[in-house]
């Protein structure tokens, strides 16, 4: 059964950023060819997505599912629960469904912040994407990465660049044949050349891991006469490399 939070339709900027970077970035332009259309998954979830990224912070994919099922269960009949059902959940509850006193506090905080109207989901649309991350990293336990892959996997923002992804770094290390991984400073300068489309560029980045390109990180176009690498083609709601790991920024989903 497809998962009604998530829409298949993928982003709207998808053609442009792919015309943009084949033009800006031969190395990109190589990986296009490799890895095909950009395909992410949209997700219009916004409250169960924050809830579910605190759940699944530094776990194992396996154990997190396991421990996301079980709170779900605690409200029969809902995909995911209302803030206020989060709020009136008792600790002893939480506890038993295998979460951590602090992701317990976690969850409550974000459910405050939107039960309250702290946190409203309606405004993100007239507000900038440094505006958004601002407003979601005052909830305890959603740090900037996390915040970050909302902003693109939820609501569709172009051009994000999570420099602390260490699936992004690694990439642009090896594909552009960096003697060390780049730092914050360093990966933004390389982007420059991606704006507004940093968050396809991101989307390749990751999905630069599944592909063997004829000649590694070379800049040289590849002829179209030596074959394309295969790539799985699927719909991804979120990225699939490890995330940095730290408080607040917990890794995605495997």
């Amino acid at each position: 059964m497809a998962n009604k939070g998530i829409s298949r339709l993928g982003v709207s900027y998808a053609r442009e950023a792919m015309a943009h970077l084949r033009a800006a970035d031969p190395v990109l332009a190589r990986l296009i060819d490799a890895v095909g259309p950009i395909e992410i998954a949209m997700r219009r979830e916004r409250f169960a997505a924050l809830g579910r990224a605190i759940i699944f912070q530094q776990l194992a994919g396996a154990a997190a599912r396991t421990i996301h099922d079980r709170f779900v269960a605690l409200f029969p009949g809902r995909r995911f629960p209302t803030p206020r059902q989060v709020l009136d959940a008792s600790p002893e509850d939480l506890r038993r469904v295998g979460l951590s006193r602090q992701k317990s506090l976690y969850l409550k905080d974000l459910a405050a912040h939107v039960e309250n109207g702290t946190l409203n989901f309606h405004r993100f649309s007239k507000m900038e994407d440094e505006e958004v991350i601002v407003d979601l990293t005052r909830v305890h336990g959603i740090g900037r990465w996390t915040a970050e892959m909302f902003l693109m996997f939820n609501l569709g923002r172009p051009d994000v660049l999570p420099v602390d992804d260490l699936g992004v770094r690694n990439a642009a290390r090896r594909l552009y044949r960096m003697r060390k991984m780049p730092d914050a400073k360093r990966l933004r300068a390389l982007a420059e050349r991606w704006r507004p489309y940093r968050s396809a560029a991101s989307w390749y980045l990751w999905r630069s891991g599944d592909v063997v390109l004829p000649d590694g990180a070379s800049t040289k176009p590849r002829s179209p006469a030596r074959g394309t690498s295969k790539v799985r083609k699927k719909p991804i709601a979120e990225p699939s490399p490890p995330a940095l790991a730290r408080p607040g920024d917990g890794p995605p989903r495997s």
